[in-house]
């Protein structure tokens, strides 16, 4: 489920029959509820207008979904290894490691 930006995921609880989710693309914890995938999705979207309400009520600025940078933490060699294969195709380290990133997830998608 996506909404304003922000994805759902849910799981069915056969114990309890009902569907539980929270938001995947955050560090914020936001979670709903249903017992159907329609009040699923009402109460997933309803979750997010919540956080946004309470974020503008306080003065927080929501957290985005994904700022576009992130920490990985790799061996020595294999830092080299990548930052020679971006060299060798006239790319940034940056650039190289996004274009793997989007080869993989190409293939997962398959």
């Amino acid at each position: 489920m996506n909404y304003k930006g922000y994805i759902g995921h849910a799981e069915y609880d056969e114990d309890s029959h009902v569907f539980s989710g929270s938001v995947i693309n955050t560090r914020t914890v936001i979670t709903f509820q249903g017992e159907s995938v329609g009040e699923l999705e009402r109460e997933f979207r309803a979750s997010v207008d919540d956080y946004l309400v309470w974020c503008k009520e306080d003065g927080v600025p929501p957290e985005k979904p994904y700022s576009g940078k992130f920490n990985v933490r790799i061996s020595p060699e294999l830092h080299q290894r990548a930052a020679i294969g971006a060299k060798l195709n006239n790319l940034s380290l940056n650039s190289f490691v996004s274009k793997a990133l989007e080869d993989e997830l190409a293939l997962l998608a398959k």
